[in-house]
């Protein structure tokens, strides 16, 4: 499976994730990372025992360094998903793969050409288009959306920087992992007990995350961050949808633009990147 199928599926997956988050309010944020955590942990043990693999890995340190960055990712955004419109918040968190295409500029020499550079500037006048002004977002609330777009950008270059070393469902279990360690003790002393439906949502949560994490592993572990990262401006447009549809957000028309614009020069990303490789 090529990378780019991997990281549409990943996409999909963590739009769904994200739409549900916003279904449990009255859960604090850093109690939905805990449970996910919980039910990822599950399953990574299982696919790795089904797999032949010991959970451990061989680069500690890095494995660690990613489940750090990643913990802190979704406690952030987890937040501003349950404090913002689900389409301002996805779209601040989607500023990651500018930054992520940077880092790995910078660690992995990694970087893109200048027309990728044209793409890349393109679709992030879609993120702004898309973002627009919207005055129920605070500038705190835009502030912690950065910081985990830093943070997710941080996980991903960590990705890339294993591809060599340890298998994708290594680096997948590093995230629950560390993040039950990191926050388990806070969260079993600040326990809201979810209620009916909340579990199955959660549950929800826990197994799309697993799959969306295992397949945008495989995506960074298989190409460079210069040419996969535009493909992840793609969950902008599942997040308006589902917005749209399931929240009643409204989409005006410079957001529909700048879905073009983030569609365009995806497509062209795309298209160049393959017929240069």
């Amino acid at each position: 499976m090529s990378a780019t199928v991997c990281l549409l599926i990943s996409g999909l997956c963590f739009a769904l994730v994200h739409s549900s988050v916003k279904f449990l309010p009255h859960i604090p944020a850093h109690e939905l990372v805990f449970l996910r955590a919980v039910v990822s942990t599950i399953l990574s043990l299982g696919a790795l025992r089904a797999a032949n693999l010991s959970p451990w890995g061989k680069n500690k340190p890095m494995l660690i360094a990613r489940g750090l960055a990643g913990t802190a990712a979704l406690l952030l955004y987890f937040y501003t998903l349950q404090h913002m419109p689900l389409a301002s918040a996805v779209t601040i968190q989607y500023l990651h793969p500018i930054l992520t295409v940077i880092l790995a500029g910078l660690l992995l020499r990694e970087s893109p050409t200048w027309l990728q550079w044209v793409f890349f500037t393109i679709s992030f006048a879609g993120v702004l288009l898309v973002r627009g002004f919207d005055p129920r977002v605070s500038g705190i609330d835009v502030m912690i959306g950065v910081l985990s777009a830093f943070c997710s950008s941080c996980a991903y270059t960590l990705i890339r920087m294993l591809r060599h070393e340890d298998h994708a469902l290594v680096v997948v279990f590093y995230l629950p992992f560390v993040s039950l360690i990191v926050i388990g003790p806070f969260t079993l002393t600040h326990w809201v007990t979810p209620h009916g439906w909340d579990w199955l949502v959660i549950l929800f949560i826990g197994v799309f995350t697993q799959i969306a994490q295992y397949f945008m592993t495989k995506a960074y572990q298989a190409d460079t961050a210069a040419n996969i990262s535009n493909l992840n401006y793609l969950g902008i447009v599942y997040a308006l949808m589902i917005g749209l549809i399931f929240f009643g957000e409204s989409v005006e028309a410079l957001a529909l633009v700048g879905m073009g614009l983030i569609a365009f020069s995806t497509i062209l990303s795309t298209r160049f990147r393959k017929a240069h490789t």
